[in-house]
């Protein structure tokens, strides 16, 4: 034991480091389904080891993580700028790619303006924190990602909670709601359940009380919309949506985040958000990726049919098995399992049969509803789905798992 392991043993701080011994005890016992090494592109199937698997827990929809063409796009623009930007956005790290890729964005969101983030979480936690002030109010459903929760936090304003994608809940909780600035923060597709925001009544309740909306777009853009451009397109809602923020680390095969908004928003954004200020701008290979799959996301359409083909067939088929979906309607699909343990057993059978899936469990779902996550995208073949039923069918079977729910 070296003298520094001897002093971090005696240091308070660092107890609750050593009382941490789940995952330690999950490896032991052969069901640690974290961290997996991947050894290969993103795509359909990717190389574990040496053990080739059928990805289904990527959120690549489009597929375009390999595509030839965003690669290119990756590789040119390091050539021409170098591999990173040295600098935040703020002083020394703008590049024209970073000016063109917010023009792009704004055009593909039908927004006035838009600014681009180092992250997605870095996005929300930048643009909720910096609009959120001590006398203000934001609305957020119980179910919203991590990174809009975080940034709840640290902005200085109220966070209100109300009932997952419960219109009612909301217009109660707006109505009681004392005066102030009001934002509600909204998942277009939610992460876990799949389901789709009820954006039109949540837009009506924000009107008739003042509220500004702003929606999380992480896994709609792509996914919804005429051209891929996300939940407010979907309901022909873009001029009632305040503020549309996305990720490029799913359909835009890339990894960063943006918002989309009026001129006035995202000018003040550009000055008071602290997570932009402060961060390195993102590297113009990421810049260049992002550009080029909104071009092929909005020239070839039969992608996101391929999309909802595949989604439909999944979700159809493992209904018919008798899989709990819960309120699933897109390309995320849970199959709701319950217990944690059955959970990892389910995860450990498709991993050895050679199928990617995330298991999710408590806390990051409510107790007795721990799941498998799949996430299909347009680049899988139906061969390769069908293989993929079979086995979630055969191993749900053999584990017992289907008699829970039928």
């Amino acid at each position: 034991m070296s003298e520094h392991d001897g002093k971090e043993n005696t240091l308070q701080i660092f107890d609750k480091c050593r009382k941490f011994t789940t995952s330690l005890e999950a490896k032991r016992a052969g069901l640690y389904p974290y961290f997996r090494m991947i050894c290969s592109a993103q795509d359909t199937e990717v190389i574990i080891g040496k053990k080739r698997m059928l990805m289904l827990g990527s959120n690549s929809y489009m597929g375009l993580t390999n595509d030839p063409r965003v690669k290119k796009a990756a590789i040119e623009a390091t050539e021409k700028y170098g591999s990173g930007c040295a600098g935040s956005r703020f002083l020394n790290g703008t590049l024209d790619i970073h000016i063109k890729l917010e023009e792009r964005l704004a055009q593909f969101c039908d927004k006035e303006s838009a600014l681009v983030f180092t992250t997605g979480f870095q996005t929300n936690l930048g643009t909720i924190s910096a609009l959120v002030g001590k006398d203000d109010f934001v609305f957020i459903d119980k179910c919203d990602h991590a990174s809009i929760i975080d940034g709840c936090r640290l902005g200085f304003g109220k966070i209100v909670k109300f009932g997952h994608n419960n219109p009612e809940s909301l217009e109660g909780k707006l109505k009681g709601c004392e005066p102030g600035g009001k934002l509600i923060v909204v998942d277009g597709v939610y992460s876990m359940e799949g389901d789709i925001a009820r954006l039109p009544q949540i837009v009506e309740a924000a009107q008739r009380y003042g509220a500004a909306v702003m929606v999380d777009d992480a896994h709609s853009i792509g996914v919804l919309g005429k051209r891929g451009n996300g939940t407010a397109d979907h309901f022909g809602l873009t001029d009632r949506v305040d503020i549309i923020m996305g990720t490029f680390s799913k359909s835009f095969a890339s990894i960063g985040g943006f918002v989309a908004s009026s001129s006035t928003v995202i000018e003040y954004l550009k000055h008071h958000s602290r997570a932009m200020i402060f961060s390195a701008s993102p590297t113009p290979a990421c810049a260049a990726a992002v550009l080029t799959s909104i071009d092929i996301i909005e020239k070839e359409p039969e992608r996101r049919e391929k999309l909802w083909h595949n989604a439909y067939k999944m979700l159809n088929t493992l209904k018919d098995m008798g899989f709990d979906t819960g309120l699933s309607e897109t390309p995320i699909i849970p199959l709701i399992i319950g217990d944690n343990m059955d959970v990892f057993r389910f995860w450990r059978y498709l991993h050895d049969a050679g199928i990617f899936v995330n298991p999710i469990v408590s806390p990051a779902v409510p107790p007795n509803q721990a799941l498998i996550r799949i996430s299909v995208m347009a680049t899988h073949t139906d061969k390769q789905l069908d293989r993929a039923l079979r086995i979630i069918n055969k191993g749900a079977k053999e584990l017992g798992l289907l008699t829970k729910h039928v």
